[in-house]
């Protein structure tokens, strides 16, 4: 069964649910058996109805098979096979998509983002709050050079965009159906979530907590990805690399400027000098690569126009378990 996520319809009218929760997983077959045993034994004291849906984002391990067998046994647990992967993003937003609860939780198939917090953030629903996302006050399990660079692009994305995007928080949080909603009129192919996040906007609270290590299994994120997913934030929120390479632009013509005035005082005072060819090529490269730096934002945007213009759905279901037919 192949579907465009813009066809998608409300399902199950009439059942009332209180907390979806969206699992995206790639390859996570090691952490699934703890991983419902952990959520399920938060989620039946909460004394809430519930769904757990699981979106497999094109595995090449038993991902699949494993997550099959979980709905067979537990109905709640509702399974998503897209037709490839497509990437953790694009697999929250098919999850949203197929949620229907009254509040919403995207959580990580690995672990890092304890379940036993669910909880507290739905305590803070309860009090009025439509967002309340987790903060990260350690990352165990992650090398300095990664916590590193993972500050430091918060920290830039804070000078590049207006928006307040949240640092040390991930997609770890719970979103009231309003703001579902509301994410959910964003169409963008290119979707760096934790700012769509940010910029619904709605009434947000922080609850800190300590993340640890990975329960099994290896991470998918490695430092050219990453570096990627920082491109993706920046591009898709800020337009502040496009406009840098005016004002650096400017300030080599007045460099240039200055010196040309430099040289003809120098060759009216002290007649012609042979120009030196080092520094000629110096300067021809120097020019050259800013020219090709600049090239290459731009190109950056381009290409992301050129993406959105097409217009291609975000995603293609090839089947799905614990859904009731709604086309």
């Amino acid at each position: 069964m192949n579907t465009y996520s813009n066809e998608l319809k409300n399902i199950q009218p009439g059942k009332t649910i209180d907390l979806s929760i969206i699992i995206p997983c790639y390859n996570e077959e090691p952490n699934l058996d703890y991983l419902f045993e952990r959520l399920i034994s938060v989620l039946k004291p909460l004394n809430m109805t519930y769904e757990i849906i699981c979106v497999n984002d094109g595995s090449r391990d038993n991902t699949l098979n494993c997550l099959i067998e979980h709905h067979q046994h537990n109905s709640l647990i509702k399974v998503i096979n897209l037709s490839r992967n497509f990437g953790k993003e694009v697999a929250m937003t098919a999850g949203l998509d197929y949620a229907m609860g009254k509040a919403v939780i995207p959580i990580d198939a690995d672990l890092q983002d304890p379940p036993e917090l669910i909880g507290d953030m739905v305590a803070k629903w309860q009090e009025g709050y439509d967002v309340v996302y987790g903060t990260r006050k350690s990352r165990s399990g992650e090398s300095w050079l990664k916590q590193m660079t993972a500050n430091s692009f918060y920290r830039v994305i804070q000078k590049m965009t207006p928006i307040k995007i949240p640092q040390d928080t991930g997609d770890f949080r719970l979103m009231d159906r309003q703001v579902i909603e509301a994410i959910k009129q964003l169409p963008e192919t290119h979707r760096f979530m934790k700012g769509l996040f940010a910029w619904v906007g709605f009434k947000q609270i922080s609850l800190e907590y300590d993340r640890p290590a990975r329960y099994k299994g290896v991470t998918k994120w490695n430092y050219w990805k990453l570096w990627n997913f920082a491109l993706e934030g920046i591009t898709s929120f800020s337009a502040v690399p496009l406009k840098i390479w005016s004002y650096i632009g400017l300030f080599i013509s007045c460099i240039g400027f200055v010196y040309a005035a430099y040289l003809i005082v120098k060759t009216l005072i002290l007649g012609i000098d042979v120009p030196g060819y080092a520094s000629l090529m110096v300067v021809t490269l120097f020019l050259g690569g800013v020219q090709l730096i600049t090239l290459g934002v731009m190109g950056e945007y381009l290409g992301r126009v050129h993406d959105e213009v097409k217009k291609r759905p975000l995603y293609l279901v090839r089947e799905s378990y614990g859904f009731k037919d709604k086309y």
